[in-house]
């Protein structure tokens, strides 16, 4: 019978040179919980206005008054309480396209322009004179 021999290597501790980086301690915001809530709702239900838009009241000369803003917002909320999606807003001298869904004006024109266009994929109108 032949003899085996078994060749042991000592056993050495692993090691690394590698070092984690100490973690940053991230600073902890001084809200609540419900403050942080009641921001991300109020920001969802004001209502913005799409660059486009933006540019079209300019070019077009249209300019609403904050009042008839606040009117616009109050009946788009009651619009999208009822479904609607994507609304045509007629004012005294313009008219606005509204996504109610977004909360955002989509596009604007004076009254002129309004009379000479087919408005499509809307699902509501909301009438403001103001």
């Amino acid at each position: 019978m032949e003899k085996s021999y078994i060749h042991r290597v000592p056993s050495q501790p692993i090691t690394s040179n590698f070092r984690a980086k100490p973690r940053i301690q991230n600073e902890v915001p001084n809200t609540t919980f419900a403050d942080e809530l009641q921001k991300a709702v109020k920001s969802n239900s004001e209502l913005q206005i799409s660059k486009h838009a933006k540019l079209r009241m300019e070019q077009r000369g249209i300019n609403i008054g904050d009042q008839t803003w606040k009117a616009i917002q109050l009946k788009l909320d009651e619009a999208k309480k009822k479904g609607v999606n994507e609304s045509l807003v007629l004012l005294k001298d313009a008219a606005l396209i509204v996504s109610a869904k977004n909360q955002t004006v989509i596009t604007a024109m004076n009254k002129e322009e309004a009379n000479a266009q087919i408005f499509t994929n809307i699902d509501g109108t909301i009438l403001i004179d103001s």
